[in-house]
């Protein structure tokens, strides 16, 4: 039985849902693309006046209200390796079942700014899911994903996710943190089958998205009005 397992189908006086974006704390990781996770929650903060300044269970917690749901956004101070740790204190305390709880990260495998939401499915060699599977004994619950584009040839792994982003992906990384943060709204107003139906994009669909990221980026490179 999972941490999830345990919650599910018990009524709450607070019917709490947790959105955690993963990153990693300090200053010489903000903007980097493996905290896109915590640029996400800063985006949903400042849109619905939640204070994520609170320091509990390892985390930055933030409570308040969005789309008519009580929300606790997170962003553990774990580091990448040990969200769950952090993810599995929050989960006991505020007794999260897995349809109230979300976490959105950085994926290599999508082009740049475009999402893929899904119930479940293995880390994909990002290790803070990893963590989170390990500590909640289960890969069963919802995540989104936001493209952070392919590491270029010749890079480490590491060294990609932990550099900036290039001011021609910066508006891209943008549009990508905004489609994630809408995913969320739409998640906890209709549901999150919903947002994947709105919200991911398939076979044809991605490749087009790829082609555009690109295109744009040339534009912007030569002075050019996408």
């Amino acid at each position: 039985m999972s941490i999830f397992d345990r919650f599910t189908g018990k009524e709450q006086k607070k019917e709490w849902y947790v959105v955690a974006g993963l990153g990693n704390p300090g200053s010489q990781y903000a903007q980097t693309k493996h905290n896109v996770g915590f640029q996400v929650i800063d985006l949903l903060a400042e849109k619905y006046h939640i204070s994520v300044e609170q320091i509990k269970h390892r985390a930055m917690i933030g409570e308040g209200e969005i789309c008519g749901k009580r929300v606790l956004l997170v962003k553990p101070m774990t580091y990448m390796n040990l969200s769950g740790e952090s993810i599995r204190e929050i989960v006991n305390f505020y007794k999260i079942p897995q349809e109230r709880f979300v976490v959105i990260f950085d994926d290599t495998s999508l082009p740049i700014s475009t999402l893929r939401i899904r119930e479940k499915g293995s880390a994909g060699g990002h290790n803070g899911i990893k963590s989170i599977i390990a500590q909640m004994g289960t890969d069963v619950f919802w995540r989104i994903k936001v493209g952070i584009g392919e590491k270029p040839n010749g890079w480490d792994l590491a060294d990609y996710v932990l550099a900036k982003f290039s001011e021609d992906d910066l508006p891209l990384i943008r549009q990508g943190e905004e489609k994630a943060a809408e995913a969320v709204e739409i998640m906890l107003q209709r549901g999150p089958r919903e947002a994947m139906n709105r919200m991911n994009l398939k076979g044809k669909n991605m490749k087009k998205a790829a082609q555009e990221a690109e295109q744009t980026k040339k534009s912007e490179q030569n002075g050019v009005e996408a």
